[in-house]
Formats: structure tokens, C-alpha cells, sequence
């Protein structure tokens, strides 16, 4: 069963120099002009972090990881993390 979802036409004014990097990144993901930018503001409007990365985020900005991280292979990475 599928769903209808009301479309609304709507008119939007867009920089020049905006509106043709909109549509070259629409073409890269083979995506109408009209497409692209609604995946692009769903995305802006619906995505909210999980409290996983919320806490991820709040440690970042808050400085307290204050080691080094090794990223010359993945071993090593997760170690320097872990440290």
C-alpha cells in the first residue's frame, strides 16, 4: 500500500552561485534538482542525535579527552582512544 505525500509548489529566490552547486551535488547522487535539496532539508529539520552522540558531542566541546590520537592504523587508533 503506498502513501501520498502532499506536495506543495513553492517559489524560492537561491544565490546564483548556490543554485549551480546544488545542482552539480544533485547530479553527482543522480537526484532531480527538486529531490536533492528536499533530502537536504528533511535531513536539516528531522535529524535529532541520539544520547550516545549527544554525550560524544558534549565531551568533544568540553574538552575533557585531552590525550593524543594515534592514527597511523587502527590498532592503534583504538587504543589511543581507550587511553
Amino acid at each position: 500500500m503506498e502513501t501520498k505525500v502532499e506536495k506543495i509548489h513553492k517559489a524560492f529566490r537561491l544565490n546564483a552561485d548556490l543554485l549551480d552547486k546544488l545542482k552539480k551535488e544533485a547530479k553527482k547522487t543522480n537526484s532531480s534538482l527538486d529531490n536533492y535539496i528536499e533530502s537536504i532539508l528533511m535531513e536539516s529539520v528531522y535529524y535529532e542525535p541520539n544520547e550516545t552522540t549527544l554525550a560524544a558531542v558534549e565531551e568533544a566541546r568540553s574538552g575533557k579527552f585531552a590525550g593524543t590520537i594515534d592514527t597511523s592504523s587502527l590498532e592503534a587508533f583504538i587504543k589511543s582512544c581507550e587511553e
